[in-house]
Parts: C-alpha cells; sequence; structure tokens
C-alpha cells in the first residue's frame, strides 16, 4: 500500500483526535499505534513533522475582517497542487467566513507539505478541518467544515 502523510493524518485524526481530543496519547503511544496499523515510521515521522509544523504556525489572534481584500494569486507549484474546484472551495470558505486570511495561508502551506503531487477536493476539506481543529476560536467553522465531511447532505451556509 502506498500510503502517504495524509492517510497517517486521517488515521490519525478518525481514531485518536477527533473522539476525545484531550485523551491523545504521548508520541511514542501514537507512534506505536501507527505501526501497528500497518504504517512506516518514515511516513510517521513526516506526519508528525507536519502536525508540529500546523501547531507553531497558529495565529496568535484571531482576526475579524469586515472589509474585503485583494484577491489571493496563487504560486504556480500552488496550482499545480490544487485545482480549480480546490482554489474556489477555498475561496468560498474565505468568502463565507469560515476561513479568514491567515487560516487559508495556513490551509495552503499544509497542502503544500504534504507529499502529493495533487490535493483533491475531499483531500483538501481534510486539512482545512485539521487546520480549524488546531485554532482557538474557530469551533462553529470547525463544526460546520465537519457536517460538509460527514453529512450525506451537506449543511448550507446562511
Amino acid at each position: 500500500m502506498k500510503e502517504t502523510i495524509l492517510d497517517v493524518l486521517l488515521f490519525l485524526f478518525e481514531h485518536y483526535f477527533a473522539d476525545d481530543p484531550d485523551a491523545v496519547r504521548d508520541r511514542d503511544s501514537l507512534q506505536n499505534g501507527l505501526i501497528q496499523a500497518g504504517f512506516s515510521p518514515t511516513e510517521i515521522s513526516k506526519a508528525f513533522d507536519w502536525l508540529d509544523a500546523l501547531a507553531n504556525q497558529r495565529p496568535s489572534a484571531a482576526t475579524v475582517r469586515t472589509d474585503r481584500g485583494p484577491v489571493r494569486v496563487y504560486a504556480e507549484a500552488e496550482a499545480a497542487r490544487l485545482d480549480a474546484e480546490c482554489r474556489g472551495f477555498l475561496m468560498f470558505l474565505e468568502e463565507h467566513g469560515i476561513l479568514d486570511e491567515d487560516q487559508r495561508e495556513l490551509v495552503l502551506d499544509r497542502v503544500m507539505a504534504l507529499d502529493q503531487d495533487e490535493v483533491d477536493l475531499d483531500d483538501l476539506k481534510w486539512v482545512v478541518l485539521m487546520v480549524l481543529f488546531n485554532q482557538p476560536g474557530s469551533e462553529a467553522a470547525y463544526a460546520w467544515m465537519e457536517s460538509q465531511l460527514f453529512e450525506d447532505e451537506p449543511e448550507p451556509l446562511h
């Protein structure tokens, strides 16, 4: 099986973080659980590095912006990794207040840190969910994003 960083992250998120974030074990026990689940130590290490970078890039305070700023122009490497549907989804999230500019940049940074040539919309949604999970004060945005992933009929934005 060709596993990726995202596969390891999704496993961690689904089996450890989402159910009870306070019950997250130490890194060694998480790593042992991941090895027992069949992930390679290399991919596990990369996933932990990805999570460490996410934690270290947490914005200091949530900023509320009421004015529309400039449109984000994607670098060639970003546009190659995220197709028009993904970029449009990020714009949608920002326009509707699910992500602010700093969070969007954090999502892009974490997408670019994945070992994948292309990221599809479902993968992007997972990255957004993980970023929002890690952002204090983003509980409502996280809940909305979670509903987009797990419900048969996604919840509309009002």
